[in-house]
């Protein structure tokens, strides 16, 4: 379903402030769940104090960890249907998060917050998977590979 050296990568790429280096591709999508999550709630909070620079800065780092982070991370030939419909649900909510900065739609935030999160507890259940040896078969949990 994830791909770790994708999930390094794009991590690094939509700036979360962490020291990546030496973090499991489990811990590193984690991240990137709690960095969305936060700049959702960073741009929950730009709406209410009438803060319209800090709410656009926020909603576009969300967007940046949910499609250049979380949905680039897909594997979709490992992770088969669930990768594709995580890659659906990621573009849904990239969508509103649009629509939230559009008409600062605080709905739209929270049912993107409450779907991360969700996503966030969900993937926190899984265990990692032990490090593979090398010319192990296939990925456990449906593509996350470790690095």
């Amino acid at each position: 379903m994830f791909y770790a050296r994708n999930s390094a990568h794009a991590y690094r790429r939509v700036g979360i402030e962490s020291d990546v280096s030496g973090a499991s591709p489990h811990r590193l999508v984690h991240l990137l769940y709690e960095g969305a999550i936060g700049s959702v709630q960073a741009a929950r909070q730009g709406i209410d104090q009438g803060q319209v620079a800090q709410k656009g800065q926020a909603i576009a780092k969300a967007i940046r960890i949910v499609d250049e982070g979380l949905k680039a991370s897909l594997d979709a030939d490992q992770g088969g249907d669930i990768a594709r419909r995580l890659s659906a649900l990621y573009d849904y909510m990239v969508g509103q998060l649009l629509q939230a900065n559009l008409k600062n739609d605080r709905k739209a935030l929270e049912q993107v917050e409450s779907l991360l999160a969700t996503l966030r507890d969900a993937w926190d259940a899984i265990e990692p998977p032990p490090a593979r040896p090398a010319g192990a078969g296939k990925a456990p949990y449906g593509g996350l590979v470790a690095a």
